[in-house]
Parts: structure tokens; C-alpha cells; sequence
């Protein structure tokens, strides 16, 4: 591979925005591809996998180059050179690169590879709490497949088209996809394409969703004309699958703090011609009230670490402290007790999170169980999915229902 200067200086930019400014490395990134409309996509794809790279393997790389944050410019030059020299690339006679030690490089990247918090480049703490809670054999292998690259997986929108009919449509747009069995309405991407320019998404014909995630919604184990509220609905993936295996009958109530958010659901919403979603900001204890005892099924995506979905998120692991993981564990259970309210009696109710900690999932839904709140409801099933398992991202979900009232 021969590396160019204008593709390097992009990359180098976009180090220092999200490890010195703190910018999220996929809005980081959406802005560097933007940056010379000349870039073909093998340039652009350079670009966004380079970052990417570097951004996940950073405490190994920046061990190795003996550097630390926040970074100057030679800082993250060096950080390039160890990321080129491990992938066998021949560094050009530029001045960043002078006296770099390749040999030395490779012979650290083999002592520090002993070491799983440095071989897998993730905080102290965070390696210490994954280990204390899912064992150390199973937290080395879960680690192991979150540095893994995402796949690419799109789901079907069933209110438009077929699966079979979207993937002979993408295969005449140039874009091969594969099956996944288990996973009803999801085709994996062969090589990766920007699936947006396409005329199919335009005509919201699929979303880009994880396979892990696209069988939260089907948990929840709803049918045309019921009243479904998603109570953490964000930018909406699981609001519009929910649209979809409702048929477009019957009430979505979408809601969630940040107006925002709900803006970019209604423009989805729209394309994907889903109609039965009502939009509903949280700004007050108000909306849940009004809707206590109203709906046939909750679905509580709660927020959480994010800790299952490191290969789409890899900044989020320099992002995370001890704190808000603790902060995050009280809001998921106040989350849990205050929207549960809204299921009415024989009502089903979901709680997921995209965590693999079981404090997270499974410890939560046992403290709300135990509590006044949790009392009315019966556990009836959960699904723990593991990325190295499944291949996919690391997800919990609960099933509940609330109790008939004598």
C-alpha cells in the first residue's frame, strides 16, 4: 500500500479532534470524508478505517510510541507509524517518519500483546470490572470480538419490501449481501458501501441496524392494533422495526429527552413510510403519567455503558469513568420503576440495553423485581448475546409481564 499525504494529514486531523477535543469519532469522521470531493471510496474508506484503528488500538499504540494524551502533532504521527508498521507498510521518506524504530516497534507490540488490557487496548478499570463480573476466560474472549470491525447490517423494511426483493434491488445498485439465517429481515453487507447514496435506502426500503439489535423489538412480542410505547426511543432503529411487525396498525408512542433526536425519527419515520408513531419529548414526569396503565407493551431501551457495542463505538471506551457506569446503574433502575407504570395489567414490558455487564441486564431486572415497583410483574424470559459468540454486538433483554389485577 502506498499512503498518500492528503489521506494521512485527514487521519492525523482527525486524532487530535477526538482525543484532544473530545468530538465522537463518527461525527469526527462524517466530516473528514467530506473534506475533498475528489477521494474515490477506496480513499475515503483509508481514511475512516485508519482513524478508526488507531482510535481503537490507541493505549497499545500510544505504550508503544512512548506518547501520551492529550497529543501534539508529532505525537500522533508516531501513533501513524506504529499503526503502519504493524499493518507492513513501508514508510515514505517524509520528515514525521525519520528515525522511526520499526524493529523496535514490533518487538514492544509482542512484549505489551501478553498483557490483555494493553493487547486489546482498553482502560485499567474497565478491564477489571469486565473481568470481575463475567470471569476472566469469558471477558477475554468478549474483548477479544469487541475490537473486532462491524460488519455492515441492514434490516428489511417489511412495510415497503422483501427481503429477497432488497437484495436483488441492492444487487442491481452493485452492492452484494448475504443472509443471516437467524435473523429474520437482516442482510450482511459482502464489502462494505456507503448504502446511503443508494436509491433503495432513499426510498426507505431498509435502515442500517445490528443484527443483535434488530431482535430486541421482536422480544417485545407485539401485534397489529395494540398501543406500544418505546419509552427510549432516540434516533428510532427499534421504533421503526416496531412499525413494521405492527403492520402500521395501531399506536406507537415514541418518546425520549432529547427533542433532537425525535426530529431525526420523524424524517426516518417518513422515508420508511411508517405512520402509526406519535412523537412525545420527555421534559416533565407529565407524558409518563398521562400514560400509566395505557399500554399493551413498554419497550425500556435503557441508556448504559455501550460496553457491547465497542467495534461500531470504539471511543467509547476512553470516554467511560467509574462514574457515570455508577450514575448510568441508578438511572436504569429509576428508568425501570418509573416507566414501567405505563405497561397496563397483562401488559408486556422489555428492558434492554446494548451492555454485556451483567449489572447492567440481568442484576437490574432482579432489583426491580425485588422492589414495590417490580412487585406486579412476572419474569418470563431473557436473552444474553455475547459479540463473540454471535459475531455480532453485545446485547441484553428481558422479557416481563405485568400481573392481572384482582
Amino acid at each position: 500500500m502506498r499512503l498518500h499525504r492528503n489521506l494521512c494529514f485527514a487521519v492525523i486531523d482527525g486524532i487530535l479532534q477526538i482525543f484532544n477535543e473530545d468530538a465522537y469519532a463518527d461525527k469526527v469522521i462524517q466530516q473528514l470524508l467530506k473534506r475533498d470531493k475528489r477521494w474515490g471510496s477506496r480513499d475515503r474508506g483509508f481514511v475512516a478505517e485508519t482513524t478508526y484503528s488507531i482510535v481503537r488500538w490507541k493505549r497499545l499504540y500510544a505504550e508503544i510510541a512512548n506518547v501520551k494524551t492529550p497529543f501534539n502533532r508529532d505525537d500522533a504521527w508516531r501513533l501513524f507509524a506504529v499503526w503502519a508498521t504493524l499493518k507492513g507498510i513501508k514508510l515514505p521518506d517524509w520528515n514525521y517518519f525519520e528515525n522511526t524504530p520499526t524493529r523496535k516497534i514490533k518487538g514492544r507490540f509482542d512484549e505489551l500483546s501478553k498483557d490483555r488490557k494493553f493487547r486489546e487496548a482498553v482502560p485499567n478499570w474497565i478491564d477489571e470490572i469486565g473481568e470481575k463480573e463475567l470471569g476472566n476466560d469469558l471477558w477475554t474472549k468478549e474483548l477479544a470480538a469487541l475490537n473486532l470491525q462491524a460488519d455492515v447490517i441492514l434490516r428489511t423494511n417489511t412495510l415497503k419490501t422483501t427481503k429477497k426483493e432488497l437484495q436483488l434491488r441492492l444487487q442491481s445498485e452493485g452492492i452484494e449481501t448475504e443472509i443471516l439465517p437467524k435473523h429474520p429481515d437482516a442482510l450482511k453487507l459482502k464489502a462494505r458501501a456507503n448504502v446511503f447514496m443508494t436509491e433503495t435506502f432513499k426510498k426507505g426500503w431498509f435502515e442500517v441496524q445490528d443484527a443483535s439489535s434488530q431482535l430486541v423489538a421482536a422480544y417485545l412480542e407485539v401485534a397489529p392494533g395494540q398501543k406500544v410505547i418505546d419509552s427510549c426511543a432516540g434516533a428510532g432503529g427499534k421504533t421503526l422495526h416496531l412499525a413494521a411487525l405492527m403492520q402500521n396498525k395501531g399506536q406507537i408512542v415514541a418518546m425520549d429527552i432529547y427533542e433532537s433526536k425525535l426530529k431525526k425519527l420523524k424524517v426516518r419515520a417518513k422515508r420508511n413510510g411508517a405512520h402509526n408513531i406519535d412523537l412525545k419529548v420527555i421534559d416533565s414526569t407529565k407524558p409518563i403519567k398521562k400514560l400509566y396503565n395505557k399500554a399493551d407493551r413498554v419497550l425500556i431501551d435503557a441508556p448504559c455503558s455501550g460496553l457491547g457495542v465497542l467495534r461500531r463505538n470504539p471511543d467509547a471506551k476512553w470516554k467511560l469513568t467509574p462514574e457515570f457506569l455508577t450514575n448510568i446503574k441508578k438511572t436504569q433502575q429509576n428508568v425501570l420503576c418509573q416507566y414501567s407504570k405505563m405497561v397496563k395489567p397483562k401488559g408486556k414490558l422489555v428492558y434492554a440495553t446494548c451492555s454485556v455487564l451483567p449489572s447492567e441486564n440481568e442484576a437490574q431486572v432482579d432489583q426491580f423485581l425485588a422492589s414495590d415497583f417490580g412487585k406486579e410483574f412476572t419474569f418470563i424470559k431473557h436473552k444474553k448475546i455475547f459479540a463473540h459468540t454471535s459475531g455480532f454486538d453485545g446485547f441484553y433483554m428481558a422479557l416481563l409481564e405485568k400481573k392481572e389485577q384482582l
